[in-house]
């Protein structure tokens, strides 16, 4: 298709668009698994405060 490693770059006149596209691409790919981690330990986090809050609730109830 390409007669040149630059032709292939400038993807016809549409390069602006093909690579941000494959760059957002990208940064969401990496981005999401690290936004998931994130708010899987902040429940976890909560969870285990609730936990804790409700142990002491039953032992300064007895």
């Amino acid at each position: 298709m390409w007669n040149s490693s630059a032709e292939f770059f400038a993807m016809g006149g549409y390069a602006l668009y093909v690579w941000c596209s494959f760059g957002i691409c990208a940064l969401v790919l990496l981005l999401e698994p690290i936004a998931v981690r994130a708010r899987h330990q902040s429940i976890v986090r909560r969870l285990q405060r609730e936990v804790m809050a409700e142990q002491f609730d039953k032992k300064d109830g007895k």
